[in-house]
């Protein structure tokens, strides 16, 4: 497990931003990935330890001139993103990467980078916000 835990911080050095959009886990996670970045984290359904009581359910971040919408579980989105003027929604819950457009808004799924789950990759997602399109790239992490 020692691999899996150091190549995420090595995919995401030089990051201006990190966003974790839940499942977290243990909160030393979070410590790590403030030693690289900012850190904008929601609360996601495995976070029940008493230290997630401090994660929100929903957080809005800003970079490059983009709102970002982050929530855990996108069947829980509550609200219209692009009259609410977000440009990016960025979700967990399902720990599949993926991406894709709607209504000109941006939703994207980073995976998982902690312990494999479902047969699924472990990936990071790395967001270009500095043209448009934006730019997503998936970096599996191989353990």
């Amino acid at each position: 497990m020692v691999c899996c835990a150091l190549k995420p911080s090595r995919a995401l050095r030089g990051s201006e931003l990190i966003i974790h959009a839940g499942d977290v886990g243990k909160p030393e996670i979070l410590d790590i990935l403030r030693t690289l970045a900012p850190v904008v984290a929601v609360r996601g359904n495995v976070d029940t330890a008493d230290w997630a009581q401090a994660l929100l359910e929903t957080a809005v971040a800003q970079a490059d001139g983009a709102l970002i919408y982050v929530l855990h579980d996108l069947n829980a989105l509550d609200l219209n993103p692009r009259a609410a003027g977000f440009q990016v929604v960025v979700s967990g819950h399902s720990h599949k990467p993926g991406k894709y457009d709607r209504d000109r808004v941006l939703y994207v799924n980073p995976g998982s980078a902690g312990p494999r789950r479902f047969q699924l990759p472990v990936t990071v997602a790395r967001l270009n916000l500095e043209r448009a399109p934006y730019e997503v790239e998936f970096v599996e992490l191989k353990c």
